[in-house]
């Protein structure tokens, strides 16, 4: 079992660029598949970005692909989503999530989905202003 923390959330200008980071707790983080999603009121939560236990592997929705990059750091148990060129649709709040499957451990992949995911952070909120 691993506990996430967001972190870097705040307020930016619009084309501008915020770098999210997930602490996570916990030896086996380097064994998950670890995602980002956000949410705004009233909406459901969305797939952002995903990334394979090894970092070999990496996924993103189409409204964020070339603008946000996803990267991690097992040795420090922390998982970044760098977000560049921000839009005033980007505002969020953003969580972190960890999918312990094994069989996409094993498979060294990700899922966009969700419900893959056993663990979750609390959120980092993103305001970026027109």
């Amino acid at each position: 079992q691993i506990q996430l923390e967001e972190s870097g959330g705040g307020l930016v200008q619009t084309g501008g660029s915020l770098r999210l980071s997930c602490a996570a707790s916990g030896r086996t983080f380097s064994n998950y598949a670890m995602g980002w999603f956000r949410q705004t009121p009233g909406k459901e939560r969305r797939f952002v970005a995903a990334i394979s236990w090894s970092g070999s592997s990496t996924g993103y929705a189409d409204s964020v692909k070339g603008r946000f990059t996803i990267s991690r750091d097992n040795a420090k148990n922390t998982v970044y989503l760098q977000m560049n060129s921000l839009k005033a649709e980007d505002t969020a709040d953003y969580y972190c999530a960890a999918d312990s499957n094994l069989l996409t451990s094993l498979r060294d992949s990700y899922s966009s989905a969700d419900y893959e995911y056993d663990y979750w952070g609390q959120g980092t909120q993103v305001t970026v202003s027109s």
